[in-house]
């Protein structure tokens, strides 16, 4: 305890001494911290009034008698000085700024030259690569590069052809001169003058009148024989009472042999005989016809030649036009009677117009007792009848049948009330004639006519019947063809048809009749076109709207607006600098003909005409771009793929490389039209933009238009319609048009992704702002809906893709009663080519991304702002409707977003585009 307490005494003294010493330093520095300042203050304040005035060391002195003091001098000069340096300091500093601030401008000018350095290296080297592949190209190439026909005429001089076995032996191979008819020649045709042969006061008056009026208005007729491919002559009908007997077969050979340019046996001749009624003369049999071909609507098995002459449809409106507002609708499927027929067979009937012995036309047909069904039929059919299980109608006399063959079934009372109970069947029974020799007959293409145009679907007894241009039509398509000996079960195979497949079935009919069989003009056109068809030789190129440019001043340069081609840090594809790529043209003008008949035959629009390109080419397989069919072609990545960069770097795809063509329809809108124009620059695959200018008053003189880099094409239009937008100008060379209104704002990438979608689904229509129709229950009436819907039927064109094909359809081929409804209106040529693709592909169109309607901020009013606007497409639809006999338009459910779009990806790879 004593060891620890001494401890803590002994070692306590130091700590305390030291305390004590920290203390007074403390209290020490405190002092003269605070004391000492307030001394010195008061000292120097004393001894400065001491002084007085003049002794003052730090009051103001008078006159500046303080500089006079030596070291306060130093200060002033110091203080001059830093001032002096200062100032000099503060120009070195504001002359830095400006030198900075120019050096900035400088910097800011060099990152532009080199932002467009790149783009202009970036196109130098697009340039070299489309060079390179376009030299490769052109190196591996073993197909001559086809265009429009180049006209080959035939010799003067006919050097003939060498006899046939047999006249009835005649075929295309041997009694055709294929010389006298090029492939490029464009088949021209040479029609007699009806008045200038012995037997033309017996034709038929209307027949003259409806056929002259057809020739007028064809483009193959020429008027130079010794370059005419074909020549036709007409030989009937003839008149139901002439004055005096028409000539003998004998009398009419020997005038057939006088014709100028029968050339002894008639060859590149045809015979056109037209049907206007069911008891039609076989004006022809008996006579040796030599090597020209009969077309007519009635032959006898031993004179009909097989692929050589054809069987035409009977001429039912010579020269009334049918009016297709009166052709009942295609819906609802199943019509009153399942099926109906009116007919009463013909025992014997005799013909005034044929030599009596030998064999006559008529006495051939009755010394041959026909081996057929007919009782059969008669006795089946009022079965089904008595049946009551179906409503059916069957009539097997008549209280005024009409003039027919042998063996044959007359028609019935007067076509109006054929045509009345033929509108209330869903069915129309065409009877073959009893004798299996008359293998066509005027009286069966009167029924089929009748039941065709009407919607019935005709149900063929006898399939050894030959139907009007059954080389080339497909009839099982629209017509039910069953032999004699099924009768029993017709009634099960009538009623076992789904109604997709009868409705099927009733539209091809419609296309048929309206395209083959309605008027004298597609008669003839058809007969032509058989021919022209069976020796190969491409039909004439569909006309092409001239464009009559509007000059115009193009000095404005156009910007590029940074929000509408945003797509981060990826190109949306070259802006390419050579020349703009125009579609190939007429690459298929023999494979029409050669290769795709049964398509050009069987669907719209027909054979009648030879298009440029059309949307339904055949695609090649992904390996033939690499396996020595890789012209045009650009892979993604080379073939190997890729993500973002890869894909924007190509058009990749499965068809060539393409452009495409901006078609811009505008009224006196000049600035809403130059900010569009303006946001185009820059787009890539641009080939060329067209500006329908739809104002009677031209633009302004002193209107600079923006320079785009590319061509701006302003054409002038007659009048001001909005079928203009689809006149197919010829100034569009590309397949792919973007349609698209003057107020319309577009981003660069959404332009970009439609036209990539739009290449795989080129037969479709790929746009933005989606509509659909809807059913009014109230009045059982179509509606126009552009409200918000899971559902859509059309793409409005005022921003999509479509192809040029369509536009040629709109304008040439379909009916004239919309394109007037669309003038009426001013309003509804979007919903009426909406129709149109969808009736010719039975598909709905394509929506891209998710926009649904435009905003143009600062754009006058538009015409859609108008509550007229929406009661107008109410009524287009519904007239549209019943042109068409049906609804073309489909619903489709999706629309289309790109591949990468919301998927997340590794840090090395790039979306295809960043917002869609």
């Amino acid at each position: 305890m004593q060891r620890n307490g001494g401890g803590v005494g002994a070692g306590g003294q130091p700590w305390v001494l030291r305390r004590v010493r920290l203390t007074w330093l403390s209290f020490m520095l405190f002092f003269i911290l605070v004391f000492f300042p307030l001394i010195a203050h008061y000292y120097l304040t004393t001894i400065d009034e001491a002084g007085g005035p003049d002794k003052r060391i730090f009051g103001p002195r008078p006159g500046g008698e303080l500089c006079e003091a030596k070291h306060v001098q130093d200060l002033c000069r110091i203080r001059e000085s830093v001032s002096e340096e200062l100032l000099q300091l503060e120009a070195k500093r504001q002359e830095l700024n400006g030198e900075i601030a120019r050096l900035n401008l400088r910097i800011e000018a060099c990152k532009r030259s080199i932002d467009s350095a790149k783009q202009d290296l970036l196109q130098l080297k697009n340039v070299i690569s489309q060079t390179e592949h376009s030299y490769k190209e052109l190196m591996a190439q073993n197909q001559p590069k086809l265009s429009l026909p180049v006209r080959l005429l035939p010799d003067k001089e006919d050097p003939g052809l060498p006899p046939p076995k047999s006249a009835r032996s005649c075929r295309l191979r041997s009694c055709f001169d294929y010389a006298r008819c090029p492939l490029t020649s464009g088949f021209p045709v040479y029609v007699y003058d009806t008045g200038s042969y012995p037997w033309a006061e017996y034709l038929d008056p209307l027949v003259k009148q409806a056929f002259a009026a057809s020739v007028k208005s064809n483009i193959y007729i020429t008027d130079n024989p010794s370059i005419a491919c074909l020549y036709l002559v007409l030989v009937g009908e003839l008149q139901e009472f002439p004055t005096s007997p028409p000539p003998s077969p004998s009398e009419l050979e020997k005038q057939l042999k006088a014709l100028p340019y029968w050339r002894s046996d008639g060859h590149n001749h045809v015979l056109v005989h037209l049907s206007r009624k069911s008891m039609t003369q076989n004006f022809l049999y008996n006579v040796s016809t030599g090597r020209a071909a009969v077309a007519q609507s009635t032959f006898l098995e031993q004179q009909y030649r097989e692929g050589f002459d054809l069987v035409v449809s009977p001429l039912v409106h010579a020269l009334s036009e049918p009016n297709f507002l009166e052709v009942p609708p295609q819906v609802p499927v199943k019509r009153k009677y399942l099926f109906t027929f009116q007919g009463e067979r013909v025992e014997s009937l005799r013909s005034s117009l044929q030599e009596t012995p030998p064999q006559s036309f008529e006495e051939e047909m009755e010394g041959d007792p026909p081996a057929d069904y007919d009782d059969r039929i008669i006795g089946t059919l009022k079965a089904v009848q008595d049946s009551h299980l179906d409503q059916v109608l069957v009539e097997f006399t008549c209280k005024n049948p009409r003039p027919s063959l042998p063996t044959e079934w007359a028609l019935c009372g007067e076509r109006e009330d054929r045509l009345e109970v033929l509108k209330a069947s869903t069915f129309a029974l065409v009877i073959a004639p009893g004798d299996g020799q008359l293998v066509a007959s005027a009286g069966c293409g009167m029924r089929l006519f009748e039941a065709l145009e009407v919607g019935a679907i005709p149900v063929v007894l006898g399939d050894h019947s030959r139907l009007p241009y059954h080389q080339f039509i497909r009839w099982s398509e629209a017509a039910i063809i069953v032999p004699k000996a099924r009768v029993t079960e017709l009634h099960f195979l009538l009623r076992s048809l789904s109604d997709n497949d009868m409705l099927a079935m009733r539209r091809q009919g419609r296309f048929l009749w309206e395209a083959y069989f309605s008027t004298s003009e597609n008669v003839l056109n058809t007969i032509l076109a058989s021919i022209r068809t069976s020796i190969q030789v491409p039909a004439a190129p569909i006309k092409e709207e001239p464009a009559q440019e509007i000059p115009h001043k193009a000095g404005k340069i156009a910007g590029t607006d940074a929000n509408l081609a945003d797509n981060g840090d990826l190109d949306l594809g070259p802006v390419e600098t050579e020349p703009p790529y125009a579609s190939p043209r007429f690459l298929r003008n023999f494979t029409y003909t050669a290769a795709d008949t049964y398509r050009a035959w069987n669907r719209a629009p027909g054979p009648f005409h030879l298009f440029p390109h059309t949307p339904l080419d055949p695609v090649l397989p992904s390996e033939a771009k690499f396996l020595g069919s890789g012209t045009g072609f650009r892979p993604i990545g080379g073939g190997t793929g890729g993500s973002g960069k890869e894909f924007q770097a190509a058009l990749g795809g499965n068809v060539p490389r393409e452009q495409f063509t901006v078609v811009m329809l505008t009224y006196e809108r000049e600035e809403v039209l130059m900010n569009s124009l303006e946001r185009l620059n820059g787009l890539p695959y641009l080939n060329k933009v067209v500006v329908v200018w739809n104002s009677p008053k031209p633009p302004s003189d002193d209107l600079l238009w923006p320079d785009i880099g590319l061509p701006i094409v302003v054409v002038r239009t007659e009048k001001n319609s909005l079928n203009n937008r689809f006149l197919p100008w010829d100034a569009v060379e590309t397949e792919a048009i973007l349609s698209i209104d003057d107020d319309a704002h577009l981003r660069h990438d959404e332009i970009m992704f439609g036209f990539r979608v739009w290449r795989e689904a080129r037969d479709r229509i790929v746009g933005f702002p989606g509509r659909y129709h809807a059913w009014d229950v109230n009045h059982q009436s179509w509606l126009y809906n552009s409200n918000y819907s899971c559902e859509l039927s059309m793409v409005l064109t005022g921003a999509a893709f479509f192809h040029k094909y369509y536009a040629y359809l709109y304008s040439y081929v379909m009916p004239q009663a919309i394109r007037d409804m669309v003038d009426e209106y001013i309003n509804c040529e979007d919903i009426a080519m909406n129709f149109l693709v969808s009736h010719i592909t039975r598909k709905p169109p394509i929506k891209v991304t998710s926009r649904w309607t435009f905003r143009c901020p600062g754009c006058p009013q538009a015409l859609s702002h108008d509550d007229s606007h929406f009661h107008e497409r109410h009524k287009c639809i519904n007239f549209f409707v019943k042109v068409y006999g049906y609804m073309p338009l489909l619903y489709t459910q999706f629309r289309v977003d790109s591949v990468l779009f919301k998927t997340r990806l590794p840090h090395d790879k790039t979306k295809c585009f960043k917002f869609i």
